[in-house]
Protein backbone atom coordinates (compact mmCIF):
# COMPACT_ATOMS: atom_id res chain seq x y z
CA UNK A 1 0.00 0.00 0.00
CA UNK A 2 0.92 3.57 -0.91
CA UNK A 3 0.52 5.76 2.08
CA UNK A 4 1.01 9.46 1.43
CA UNK A 5 1.47 11.59 4.75
CA UNK A 6 -0.29 14.69 3.01
CA UNK A 7 -2.73 17.18 3.83
CA UNK A 8 -4.42 17.27 0.47
CA UNK A 9 -5.06 14.50 -2.27
CA UNK A 10 -6.35 16.66 -5.39
CA UNK A 11 -7.33 13.84 -7.89
CA UNK A 12 -7.09 15.20 -11.91
CA UNK A 13 -4.36 17.91 -13.09
CA UNK A 14 -6.27 19.68 -15.57
CA UNK A 15 -6.49 23.18 -15.20
CA UNK A 16 -8.74 23.27 -12.23
CA UNK A 17 -6.79 20.61 -10.29
CA UNK A 18 -3.56 21.68 -10.64
CA UNK A 19 -4.87 25.63 -10.08
CA UNK A 20 -6.39 24.12 -6.54
CA UNK A 21 -3.13 22.31 -5.84
CA UNK A 22 -0.78 25.26 -6.72
CA UNK A 23 -3.09 27.62 -4.47
CA UNK A 24 -2.90 24.68 -1.90
CA UNK A 25 0.60 24.32 -1.68
CA UNK A 26 1.35 28.12 -1.65
CA UNK A 27 -0.76 28.24 1.27
CA UNK A 28 1.30 26.37 2.79
CA UNK A 29 -0.46 22.48 2.67
CA UNK A 30 1.37 19.66 1.55
CA UNK A 31 -0.21 18.34 -1.63
CA UNK A 32 -0.41 15.35 -3.82
CA UNK A 33 -1.87 15.90 -7.25
CA UNK A 34 -3.36 12.33 -9.08
CA UNK A 35 -3.67 12.06 -12.36
CA UNK A 36 -4.54 8.90 -14.52
CA UNK A 37 -3.30 9.92 -17.76
CA UNK A 38 0.15 9.88 -19.12
CA UNK A 39 0.10 13.71 -19.34
CA UNK A 40 -0.76 16.80 -17.55
CA UNK A 41 -3.44 19.30 -18.82
CA UNK A 42 -6.59 17.45 -18.88
CA UNK A 43 -9.14 18.80 -21.86
CA UNK A 44 -6.29 21.50 -22.46
CA UNK A 45 -3.92 19.28 -24.81
CA UNK A 46 -1.49 20.72 -26.83
CA UNK A 47 -0.27 18.51 -29.71
CA UNK A 48 2.48 18.91 -32.12
CA UNK A 49 2.04 15.94 -34.37
CA UNK A 50 1.09 18.10 -37.61
CA UNK A 51 4.87 19.74 -37.03
CA UNK A 52 2.91 22.89 -35.23
CA UNK A 53 1.25 23.54 -32.12
CA UNK A 54 -2.55 22.41 -32.49
CA UNK A 55 -4.82 22.48 -29.28
CA UNK A 56 -7.17 19.09 -29.58
CA UNK A 57 -9.01 19.97 -26.38
CA UNK A 58 -9.57 24.23 -25.22
CA UNK A 59 -8.55 26.52 -27.89
CA UNK A 60 -9.59 29.88 -27.02
CA UNK A 61 -9.76 32.48 -23.85
CA UNK A 62 -13.14 33.32 -24.08
CA UNK A 63 -13.76 37.22 -23.39
CA UNK A 64 -10.50 38.55 -22.13
CA UNK A 65 -12.12 41.46 -20.37
CA UNK A 66 -11.67 40.77 -16.64
CA UNK A 67 -10.61 37.07 -17.19
CA UNK A 68 -7.90 35.69 -14.89
CA UNK A 69 -6.42 33.93 -17.60
CA UNK A 70 -5.75 36.75 -19.58
CA UNK A 71 -3.82 38.33 -16.74
CA UNK A 72 -2.14 35.24 -15.74
CA UNK A 73 -0.90 35.26 -19.40
CA UNK A 74 1.23 37.83 -18.73
CA UNK A 75 2.51 36.75 -15.91
CA UNK A 76 3.23 33.01 -17.27
CA UNK A 77 4.80 34.65 -20.27
CA UNK A 78 2.05 33.12 -22.70
CA UNK A 79 1.97 34.58 -26.13
CA UNK A 80 -1.48 35.01 -27.61
CA UNK A 81 -3.17 36.00 -30.81
CA UNK A 82 -6.66 37.64 -31.17
CA UNK A 83 -9.52 35.18 -32.77
CA UNK A 84 -12.00 36.63 -32.18
CA UNK A 85 -15.12 34.48 -34.12
CA UNK A 86 -17.78 32.77 -32.23
CA UNK A 87 -20.80 31.48 -32.33
CA UNK A 88 -22.34 34.98 -31.13
CA UNK A 89 -19.58 37.24 -32.97
CA UNK A 90 -20.90 36.49 -36.51
CA UNK A 91 -19.03 39.83 -37.87
CA UNK A 92 -16.63 41.78 -37.77
CA UNK A 93 -13.79 39.53 -38.39
CA UNK A 94 -13.65 37.83 -41.99
CA UNK A 95 -16.10 35.00 -42.33
CA UNK A 96 -17.16 33.53 -45.68
CA UNK A 97 -20.94 32.37 -45.54
CA UNK A 98 -21.48 29.59 -48.50
CA UNK A 99 -25.21 28.76 -49.42
CA UNK A 100 -26.74 25.31 -49.54
CA UNK A 101 -25.37 25.18 -52.65
CA UNK A 102 -21.67 25.69 -52.03
CA UNK A 103 -21.42 28.99 -53.29
CA UNK A 104 -19.89 31.68 -51.99
CA UNK A 105 -22.74 34.38 -50.26
CA UNK A 106 -22.29 38.12 -52.08
CA UNK A 107 -21.29 40.84 -49.82
CA UNK A 108 -25.04 41.91 -49.43
CA UNK A 109 -26.77 38.29 -49.24
CA UNK A 110 -23.85 37.83 -46.45
CA UNK A 111 -24.60 41.45 -44.96
CA UNK A 112 -28.44 39.89 -45.01
CA UNK A 113 -27.92 37.08 -43.05
CA UNK A 114 -26.38 38.61 -40.24
CA UNK A 115 -28.91 41.51 -39.86
CA UNK A 116 -31.19 38.69 -38.97
CA UNK A 117 -28.94 36.96 -36.87
CA UNK A 118 -28.76 39.97 -34.43
CA UNK A 119 -32.79 40.36 -34.95
CA UNK A 120 -32.88 36.99 -33.67
CA UNK A 121 -30.94 37.54 -30.77
CA UNK A 122 -32.35 40.27 -29.81
CA UNK A 123 -35.85 38.37 -30.12
CA UNK A 124 -34.46 35.88 -28.10
CA UNK A 125 -33.52 37.75 -25.22
CA UNK A 126 -36.87 38.20 -24.29
CA UNK A 127 -38.51 34.83 -25.43
CA UNK A 128 -35.85 33.03 -23.19
CA UNK A 129 -36.31 35.61 -19.76
CA UNK A 130 -40.41 34.58 -20.52
CA UNK A 131 -39.02 30.60 -21.07
CA UNK A 132 -41.35 28.53 -18.91
CA UNK A 133 -39.51 25.41 -17.19
CA UNK A 134 -38.90 23.15 -18.76
CA UNK A 135 -38.12 24.53 -22.30
CA UNK A 136 -35.60 23.47 -24.75
CA UNK A 137 -33.31 26.35 -26.81
CA UNK A 138 -34.52 25.13 -29.60
CA UNK A 139 -38.56 25.90 -28.93
CA UNK A 140 -37.37 29.56 -27.73
CA UNK A 141 -35.73 29.72 -31.63
CA UNK A 142 -39.16 28.61 -32.99
CA UNK A 143 -41.16 31.21 -30.53
CA UNK A 144 -38.83 34.39 -31.36
CA UNK A 145 -38.75 32.93 -35.57
CA UNK A 146 -43.21 32.97 -35.05
CA UNK A 147 -42.38 36.60 -33.63
CA UNK A 148 -40.28 37.74 -36.27
CA UNK A 149 -42.76 35.81 -38.90
CA UNK A 150 -39.93 34.51 -40.92
CA UNK A 151 -40.78 31.08 -42.78
CA UNK A 152 -39.07 28.90 -45.73
CA UNK A 153 -35.66 29.34 -46.24
CA UNK A 154 -35.01 32.33 -44.35
CA UNK A 155 -36.55 30.65 -40.72
CA UNK A 156 -34.17 27.27 -42.28
CA UNK A 157 -31.23 29.54 -42.41
CA UNK A 158 -31.47 30.66 -38.74
CA UNK A 159 -32.56 27.44 -37.28
CA UNK A 160 -29.63 25.79 -38.43
CA UNK A 161 -27.48 28.59 -36.99
CA UNK A 162 -28.79 28.23 -33.93
CA UNK A 163 -28.21 24.25 -33.99
CA UNK A 164 -24.81 24.45 -34.69
CA UNK A 165 -24.60 27.49 -32.04
CA UNK A 166 -25.66 24.76 -29.46
CA UNK A 167 -23.03 22.46 -30.89
CA UNK A 168 -20.50 24.50 -30.73
CA UNK A 169 -20.70 26.23 -27.25
CA UNK A 170 -22.53 23.06 -24.94
CA UNK A 171 -21.73 20.05 -27.61
CA UNK A 172 -25.53 19.31 -27.49
CA UNK A 173 -28.30 19.65 -29.87
CA UNK A 174 -30.30 22.20 -29.57
CA UNK A 175 -33.80 19.94 -28.57
CA UNK A 176 -32.01 19.30 -25.46
CA UNK A 177 -30.14 22.43 -24.30
CA UNK A 178 -32.46 23.71 -21.82
CA UNK A 179 -33.91 27.54 -22.92
CA UNK A 180 -31.31 29.16 -20.62
CA UNK A 181 -28.41 27.38 -21.49
CA UNK A 182 -27.00 29.76 -23.14
CA UNK A 183 -26.91 32.53 -21.05
CA UNK A 184 -23.65 32.69 -19.72
CA UNK A 185 -22.25 32.52 -23.39
CA UNK A 186 -22.00 36.21 -24.04
CA UNK A 187 -18.68 37.43 -23.40
CA UNK A 188 -17.07 40.43 -22.69
CA UNK A 189 -14.36 40.95 -25.03
CA UNK A 190 -12.15 39.95 -27.62
CA UNK A 191 -10.72 36.56 -27.71
CA UNK A 192 -7.61 35.28 -27.67
CA UNK A 193 -5.75 31.37 -28.79
CA UNK A 194 -2.15 30.65 -28.38
CA UNK A 195 0.96 29.98 -31.25
CA UNK A 196 2.24 28.01 -28.62
CA UNK A 197 -0.81 26.10 -27.28
CA UNK A 198 -2.93 26.25 -24.17
CA UNK A 199 -0.87 23.69 -22.58
CA UNK A 200 1.26 25.79 -21.45
CA UNK A 201 -0.93 26.69 -18.45
CA UNK A 202 -0.69 23.58 -17.34
CA UNK A 203 2.68 23.15 -17.05
CA UNK A 204 3.09 26.94 -15.60
CA UNK A 205 0.74 25.37 -12.69
CA UNK A 206 2.28 22.39 -12.04
CA UNK A 207 5.49 23.71 -11.33
CA UNK A 208 6.86 22.35 -8.28
CA UNK A 209 4.06 20.15 -7.13
CA UNK A 210 3.83 16.42 -6.39
CA UNK A 211 2.21 15.28 -9.56
CA UNK A 212 1.67 11.71 -10.06
CA UNK A 213 0.67 10.15 -13.53
CA UNK A 214 -0.40 7.22 -14.59
CA UNK A 215 -2.90 7.04 -11.42
CA UNK A 216 -6.09 5.94 -12.06
CA UNK A 217 -8.52 7.10 -9.07
CA UNK A 218 -11.29 4.22 -8.29
CA UNK A 219 -12.62 5.25 -5.33
CA UNK A 220 -13.16 8.35 -2.38
CA UNK A 221 -13.75 6.65 1.45
CA UNK A 222 -14.16 9.21 4.13
CA UNK A 223 -12.87 7.70 6.99
CA UNK A 224 -13.04 9.26 11.26
CA UNK A 225 -9.70 10.75 10.38
CA UNK A 226 -9.66 11.35 6.79
CA UNK A 227 -10.31 10.13 3.47
CA UNK A 228 -8.45 7.47 1.61
CA UNK A 229 -8.16 7.17 -2.12
CA UNK A 230 -8.12 4.12 -3.79
CA UNK A 231 -6.16 3.54 -7.40
CA UNK A 232 -6.75 1.48 -9.64
CA UNK A 233 -3.85 -0.57 -9.02
CA UNK A 234 -4.82 -1.70 -5.31
CA UNK A 235 -2.87 1.27 -4.09
CA UNK A 236 -4.45 4.06 -1.93
CA UNK A 237 -3.13 7.74 -0.90
CA UNK A 238 -4.62 8.97 2.35
CA UNK A 239 -4.94 12.78 3.49
CA UNK A 240 -7.24 14.65 5.39
CA UNK A 241 -9.54 16.09 2.63
CA UNK A 242 -9.70 15.41 -1.36
CA UNK A 243 -10.34 17.75 -3.82
CA UNK A 244 -11.63 15.72 -7.38
CA UNK A 245 -11.87 17.48 -10.82
CA UNK A 246 -12.44 14.67 -12.56
CA UNK A 247 -15.00 15.71 -15.80
CA UNK A 248 -18.89 15.52 -15.35
CA UNK A 249 -18.89 12.25 -17.92
CA UNK A 250 -16.73 10.46 -15.62
CA UNK A 251 -18.66 11.14 -12.36
CA UNK A 252 -21.81 10.16 -14.02
CA UNK A 253 -20.36 6.92 -15.25
CA UNK A 254 -19.44 6.06 -12.33
CA UNK A 255 -15.82 5.31 -12.53
CA UNK A 256 -14.76 6.99 -9.11
CA UNK A 257 -17.14 5.39 -6.18
CA UNK A 258 -17.86 7.42 -2.77
CA UNK A 259 -18.19 6.54 0.47
CA UNK A 260 -20.59 7.53 1.85
CA UNK A 261 -21.91 8.44 -1.15
CA UNK A 262 -22.11 12.23 -2.29
CA UNK A 263 -24.36 14.60 -0.41
CA UNK A 264 -27.85 14.15 -2.20
CA UNK A 265 -28.26 17.71 -3.73
CA UNK A 266 -24.65 17.12 -5.50
CA UNK A 267 -25.98 13.85 -7.12
CA UNK A 268 -29.49 15.54 -8.31
CA UNK A 269 -27.23 18.27 -9.57
CA UNK A 270 -24.80 16.26 -11.23
CA UNK A 271 -27.78 13.76 -12.34
CA UNK A 272 -29.71 16.84 -13.92
CA UNK A 273 -26.63 18.51 -16.17
CA UNK A 274 -25.73 17.15 -19.61
CA UNK A 275 -22.40 16.52 -20.70
CA UNK A 276 -21.49 17.93 -23.91
CA UNK A 277 -19.40 16.56 -26.94
CA UNK A 278 -17.58 18.97 -29.43
CA UNK A 279 -14.11 17.65 -31.93
CA UNK A 280 -11.90 18.82 -34.08
CA UNK A 281 -10.62 17.68 -37.18
CA UNK A 282 -7.56 19.21 -38.39
CA UNK A 283 -6.22 18.93 -41.52
CA UNK A 284 -2.63 20.53 -43.04
CA UNK A 285 -2.35 21.33 -46.58
CA UNK A 286 0.52 21.43 -48.75
CA UNK A 287 -1.07 25.39 -50.01
CA UNK A 288 -3.55 27.43 -48.57
CA UNK A 289 -6.14 27.41 -50.92
CA UNK A 290 -8.70 28.98 -48.92
CA UNK A 291 -7.76 32.82 -49.26
CA UNK A 292 -7.80 35.38 -45.89
CA UNK A 293 -10.60 34.47 -44.08
CA UNK A 294 -10.54 33.76 -40.80
CA UNK A 295 -13.99 30.95 -40.67
CA UNK A 296 -15.57 29.31 -43.59
CA UNK A 297 -19.15 28.67 -43.11
CA UNK A 298 -21.35 26.14 -44.74
CA UNK A 299 -25.25 26.96 -44.80
CA UNK A 300 -27.86 23.78 -45.51
CA UNK A 301 -27.33 19.83 -45.08
CA UNK A 302 -24.38 19.82 -46.57
CA UNK A 303 -23.17 22.07 -43.53
CA UNK A 304 -24.75 19.88 -40.98
CA UNK A 305 -21.44 18.27 -39.38
CA UNK A 306 -18.96 20.20 -41.87
CA UNK A 307 -20.57 23.75 -41.12
CA UNK A 308 -17.45 25.30 -39.70
CA UNK A 309 -13.66 25.38 -40.67
CA UNK A 310 -11.34 27.59 -38.59
CA UNK A 311 -8.05 29.17 -40.34
CA UNK A 312 -5.62 27.81 -37.97
CA UNK A 313 -2.82 29.53 -39.92
CA UNK A 314 -3.32 32.45 -38.17
CA UNK A 315 -1.92 30.81 -35.66
CA UNK A 316 0.07 27.97 -36.37
CA UNK A 317 1.46 29.88 -39.53
CA UNK A 318 1.68 26.77 -41.32
CA UNK A 319 -1.56 25.94 -43.81
CA UNK A 320 -3.83 24.10 -41.28
CA UNK A 321 -7.57 23.95 -41.29
CA UNK A 322 -9.55 22.79 -38.57
CA UNK A 323 -13.25 21.81 -38.48
CA UNK A 324 -15.67 21.58 -35.20
CA UNK A 325 -18.28 19.53 -34.88
CA UNK A 326 -20.48 19.04 -31.66
CA UNK A 327 -23.48 17.19 -30.59
CA UNK A 328 -24.53 14.36 -32.44
CA UNK A 329 -22.15 14.98 -35.53
CA UNK A 330 -19.57 14.35 -32.87
CA UNK A 331 -21.03 11.61 -31.46
CA UNK A 332 -21.10 10.43 -35.38
CA UNK A 333 -18.46 11.01 -36.55
CA UNK A 334 -15.95 9.38 -33.26
CA UNK A 335 -18.32 6.08 -34.55
CA UNK A 336 -16.34 6.27 -38.03
CA UNK A 337 -12.12 5.33 -38.69
CA UNK A 338 -10.08 8.25 -39.79
CA UNK A 339 -10.15 7.19 -43.84
CA UNK A 340 -13.82 8.24 -43.59
CA UNK A 341 -13.51 10.97 -41.43
CA UNK A 342 -10.80 12.43 -44.14
CA UNK A 343 -12.98 11.76 -46.65
CA UNK A 344 -15.95 13.56 -45.20
CA UNK A 345 -14.09 16.49 -44.20
CA UNK A 346 -12.46 16.78 -48.00
CA UNK A 347 -15.99 16.18 -50.02
CA UNK A 348 -16.92 19.31 -47.73
CA UNK A 349 -14.43 21.34 -48.60
CA UNK A 350 -14.27 20.45 -52.33
CA UNK A 351 -18.45 21.39 -52.41
CA UNK A 352 -17.25 24.74 -51.36
CA UNK A 353 -13.71 25.53 -53.05
CA UNK A 354 -13.61 22.67 -56.16
CA UNK A 355 -12.18 19.59 -56.91
CA UNK A 356 -8.24 21.10 -57.17
CA UNK A 357 -8.53 20.95 -52.80
CA UNK A 358 -5.87 18.76 -52.15
CA UNK A 359 -5.62 15.69 -50.29
CA UNK A 360 -3.77 17.35 -46.69
CA UNK A 361 -0.22 15.66 -45.59
CA UNK A 362 -1.30 15.35 -42.51
CA UNK A 363 -4.51 15.08 -39.31
CA UNK A 364 -5.29 14.92 -36.28
CA UNK A 365 -8.48 13.39 -35.11
CA UNK A 366 -9.99 13.75 -31.55
CA UNK A 367 -12.64 11.64 -29.65
CA UNK A 368 -13.80 13.43 -26.61
CA UNK A 369 -16.39 11.14 -25.46
CA UNK A 370 -14.69 8.05 -26.03
CA UNK A 371 -11.92 8.89 -23.86
CA UNK A 372 -12.33 6.90 -20.51
CA UNK A 373 -10.86 9.53 -18.64
CA UNK A 374 -13.47 12.23 -19.74
CA UNK A 375 -16.33 10.93 -21.62
CA UNK A 376 -17.27 14.13 -23.12
CA UNK A 377 -15.93 17.96 -23.85
CA UNK A 378 -17.50 19.64 -21.35
CA UNK A 379 -20.93 20.36 -19.34
CA UNK A 380 -24.10 22.27 -20.45
CA UNK A 381 -27.35 22.88 -19.20
CA UNK A 382 -29.89 20.37 -20.34
CA UNK A 383 -33.55 21.06 -20.09
CA UNK A 384 -35.07 20.73 -16.61
CA UNK A 385 -31.46 21.52 -15.25
CA UNK A 386 -30.71 24.67 -13.21
CA UNK A 387 -27.97 27.54 -14.04
CA UNK A 388 -27.51 26.72 -9.77
CA UNK A 389 -26.97 23.22 -10.92
CA UNK A 390 -23.17 24.05 -11.25
CA UNK A 391 -22.45 25.71 -8.19
CA UNK A 392 -24.68 22.56 -7.00
CA UNK A 393 -22.48 20.12 -8.01
CA UNK A 394 -19.41 22.04 -6.30
CA UNK A 395 -20.80 21.96 -2.88
CA UNK A 396 -18.65 19.82 -0.23
CA UNK A 397 -19.57 17.15 1.05
CA UNK A 398 -17.46 16.33 4.37
CA UNK A 399 -14.23 16.58 3.32
CA UNK A 400 -14.86 16.01 -0.43
CA UNK A 401 -15.41 18.61 -2.58
CA UNK A 402 -15.53 18.60 -6.52
CA UNK A 403 -14.09 21.08 -8.70
CA UNK A 404 -14.22 21.87 -12.66
CA UNK A 405 -15.74 24.00 -15.09
CA UNK A 406 -19.04 21.76 -14.44
CA UNK A 407 -19.14 23.02 -10.99
CA UNK A 408 -18.76 26.66 -11.88
CA UNK A 409 -22.12 28.54 -12.36
CA UNK A 410 -20.62 31.78 -13.65
CA UNK A 411 -19.29 30.16 -16.77
CA UNK A 412 -19.28 26.57 -17.02
CA UNK A 413 -17.56 24.81 -20.04
CA UNK A 414 -14.81 27.04 -19.89
CA UNK A 415 -10.78 27.38 -18.93
CA UNK A 416 -11.12 30.23 -16.85
CA UNK A 417 -14.46 28.95 -15.45
CA UNK A 418 -12.38 25.76 -14.25
CA UNK A 419 -9.81 26.98 -12.90
CA UNK A 420 -11.75 29.36 -10.32
CA UNK A 421 -13.34 25.95 -9.60
CA UNK A 422 -9.92 25.16 -8.49
CA UNK A 423 -9.44 28.12 -6.78
CA UNK A 424 -12.97 28.30 -4.34
CA UNK A 425 -12.27 24.66 -3.45
CA UNK A 426 -8.52 25.50 -2.29
CA UNK A 427 -10.18 28.62 -0.66
CA UNK A 428 -12.49 26.25 1.15
CA UNK A 429 -9.50 24.31 2.77
CA UNK A 430 -7.23 27.72 3.51
CA UNK A 431 -10.49 29.46 4.92
CA UNK A 432 -9.58 32.94 2.75
CA UNK A 433 -10.27 33.52 -0.86
CA UNK A 434 -7.14 32.86 -3.15
CA UNK A 435 -6.33 35.59 -5.74
CA UNK A 436 -5.50 33.41 -9.37
CA UNK A 437 -3.22 35.95 -9.89
CA UNK A 438 -1.35 34.34 -6.70
CA UNK A 439 -0.77 31.66 -8.63
CA UNK A 440 2.47 32.71 -10.53
CA UNK A 441 4.53 32.73 -7.50
CA UNK A 442 7.18 29.64 -6.94
CA UNK A 443 5.83 26.88 -4.63
CA UNK A 444 7.89 26.57 -1.95
CA UNK A 445 10.47 23.50 -2.27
Amino acid sequence: MVAADTDVVVVGAGVAGLAAARALALGGRRVVVLEARDRIGGRTWTDSALGVPVDLGASWIHGIDGNPLRDLASAFGIDTVEFTVGSFQFDGRPIAWHDPAGRRLSPAAASAFVDDLHALDAALETVVAAAPPPSTYATAVDTALRALGWQGDRAARIREYTAHRSEDLCGAPVTVLDAHGLDEEHVAGDEVVFPSGYAQYAHALAEGLDVRLGSEVRSVRTTDGGVVVGLADGTTVTAADVVVTVPLGVLQAGAVTFEPPLDPEVLDAMGRLGMGVYDKVFLRFPTRFWGDDWVVRQQGSAGVDWHSWYDMSRVTGEPVLAALVGGAGARRIESLPDALVIDEGLAALRRMFGDDVPVPDGYRITRWAADPFARGSYSYLHVGASPDDHDLLGTPSGRVQLAGEATWGDDPATVHGALLSGLRAAGRLLGAEVEPISLARSVPR
